[in-house]
């Protein structure tokens, strides 16, 4: 909503600001975004307020950015690229969860048939498939598993199509980080695509930046009587954070003599079988990873220890 309101005003040559509606130096989860839009003239003339003060936005204007903290929006052609790899993970999902279904539907009847071999749907239809007694099927499960058989097909042709032309519409520069990513042992294709769309289409300034923005920065409570550590802040893009972690994991397999590797087996030495302490290293791992990724696609700095791709 935010988006697609202050692209809209932006052809109007009128200035909006979206931002996390939260007081200042207070941090707080799943924060609503409020917007202010205005003229573009040296004081704000037409003001929609939404629940803000508006001697916060004048103090904002005037250069104090600790008065507020406004949301970066993506462009339309930012935002519509990532819809691609979205809708490719929600296809796959779909794909699992059909499949899943008539695994469950055919237990039932202590049937044991492999729903993933091609001719599952042809079997069925042909009333090969039977009971654990080979008795014929109820003919309402049977007509029940082809309905699913015929969204399985669907739902497989729709991602076939999405897997031939997801990388035909992208824009040039992120093409370029997609390659410069799948050259990392570690990172596969559908990773870097990804990782590029969703996390490296902004311009970062700093690695606390980075960290913030994937909400895998602590988040400590002082209150100068007792200090709690309650975890990560979780404030960012939630499907970033899981890719992250993904790649963590997959970056300790494939690049065992990076350093941010051995960090993570020397931290964890000795907890093999503490599950809990290996999850929180890992999360810091997949933090570090996301800021060595940044530098190594800002400033082509390879990850200490890393190794690329043979060509």
């Amino acid at each position: 909503m935010c988006g697609g309101r202050g692209r809209a005003y932006h052809l109007n040559d009128t200035q909006h600001i979206c931002f996390d509606a939260i007081q200042p130096g207070v941090t707080q989860a799943g924060s609503a975004v409020k917007c202010a839009s205005f003229n573009r003239s040296p004081l704000p003339r037409r003001y929609v307020n939404i629940g803000i003060p508006l001697t916060n936005l004048r103090a904002w204007l005037r250069g104090e950015r600790d008065r507020m903290h406004v949301v970066r929006v993506p462009s339309m052609r930012d935002e519509a690229s990532r819809q691609m790899m979205r809708d490719r993970g929600q296809l796959q999902k779909e794909v699992l969860q059909h499949r899943d279904r008539m695994r469950k539907l055919l237990t039932t009847l202590g049937c044991w048939d492999d729903v993933d071999h091609r001719g599952f749907a042809g079997r069925l239809a042909r009333g090969e498939v039977k009971c654990y007694d080979d008795t014929p099927m109820p003919p309402e499960l049977r007509e029940r598993l082809l309905r699913e058989c015929e969204r399985l097909a669907l739902v497989e042709q729709q991602f076939a199509a999405l897997e031939k032309t997801r990388h035909e519409n992208l824009p040039a520069a992120a093409h370029k980080r997609i390659e410069d990513l799948s050259r990392l042992k570690g990172v596969g294709p559908v990773g870097a695509s990804r990782l590029a769309l969703e996390l490296f289409w902004r311009t970062f300034h700093s690695r606390r930046e980075v960290g913030a923005c994937a909400g895998l920065v602590p988040q400590p409570y002082d209150s100068g009587e007792s200090r709690v550590d309650q975890g990560i802040s979780k404030q960012g893009n939630r499907r970033v954070r899981a890719l992250l972690t993904e790649l963590a994991w997959s970056w300790l397999r494939y690049q065992p003599g990076s350093a941010l590797t051995q960090w993570f087996h020397q931290r964890t030495q000795g907890t093999q079988l503490n599950r809990r302490s290996r999850r929180i290293a890992i999360v810091a791992v997949a933090r570090r990873l996301a800021i060595s990724l940044w530098r190594y696609l800002k400033d082509g700095v390879i990850p200490e220890g890393a190794r690329l791709k043979s060509a």
